[in-house]
């Protein structure tokens, strides 16, 4: 036992769990990385898999291809469906926490459809529970598919405003990638990536290779690519300092991103 494992295991029989030289001596101790070799692929539910066949059966033939070279967990989006059902659940008055496993419930789904299309290749849907499974998945297939909504449900914490759920399938997708201390996290979107204003609506707007959180947040940026908490959870990591975005629309950018090539937006911790 190292000495720091000992301080740290005396000062939990001792102290409080939020005491300041716990949390230091805490802070010490080895995080180890369980995945350092595998990606977490997001998959976007609304700007990918919603678009159906022509979006996203190139996307499979990219992911059967990469996964010869590349460990991938692919996370899936929740997309139209998660919000027309808040916005039914919303009017009706209910909170965050049935509002969160309302939109589980259509990550789910589309973990499953892109699972059924990849399943001739070996490559399977897991749930919660069968996370535990991930590392057996990535040694005999190299990749696996999963859910995107991280499993809060009722513990949803509530956002300071309104009823939407402000941990979704961006922030799960991206505390998969932390928690298992993997080398890099993908958002595969219907966008180029980052732009100073919505693309969609303003075809005017610049296109931003790179840039940082702080940056972000400074331009008012904060809520146009990502889930907002994302960007806090990116500063906060101890392992992930970087997410890409990429179109996932253009063939050969997702491979280009697994191969470490900087294609889309950069947006790093610092």
């Amino acid at each position: 036992m190292s000495e720091t494992t000992a301080e740290l295991g005396a000062l939990l029989t001792q102290r409080s769990l939020t005491d300041a030289q716990l949390l230091e001596k805490a802070e010490e101790a080895a995080d180890y990385r369980i995945l350092p070799d595998a990606t977490v692929v997001k998959i976007g539910g609304q700007s990918v898999i919603d678009r159906g066949g022509s979006a996203v059966l190139p996307l499979v033939d990219e992911i059967v291809a990469a996964r010869a070279h590349h460990k991938m967990l692919i996370g899936t989006g929740a997309g139209t469906r998660a919000r027309h059902l808040y916005s039914i659940a919303a009017g009706l008055g209910l909170p965050a926490g049935v509002l969160s496993q309302l939109g589980a419930s259509v990550a789910d789904q589309n973990a499953e459809m892109l699972a059924q299309l990849l399943a001739k290749h070996g490559i399977s849907h897991v749930d919660t529970a069968g996370l535990s499974a991930v590392p057996l998945y990535l040694s005999e297939v190299g990749a696996v598919v999963f859910s995107g909504m991280p499993p809060y449900k009722l513990w949803m914490r509530p956002a300071a405003e309104g009823v939407i759920p402000p941990y979704r399938t961006d922030a799960g997708c991206f505390l998969v990638a932390e928690q298992y201390g993997c080398k890099s996290m993908i958002f595969v979107k219907d966008e180029n990536g980052l732009y100073t204003a919505n693309p969609k609506t303003s075809p005017d707007a610049d296109f931003i290779p790179q840039i940082t959180v702080d940056e972000m947040k400074a331009r008012g940026l904060h809520d146009s690519i990502l889930e907002f908490p994302v960007l806090d959870l990116l500063q906060s990591a101890r392992h992930v300092r970087q997410v890409q975005i990429v179109n996932g629309l253009v063939p050969g950018n997702l491979t280009r991103a697994l191969a470490g090539e900087h294609v889309g937006t950069i947006i790093t911790a610092e």
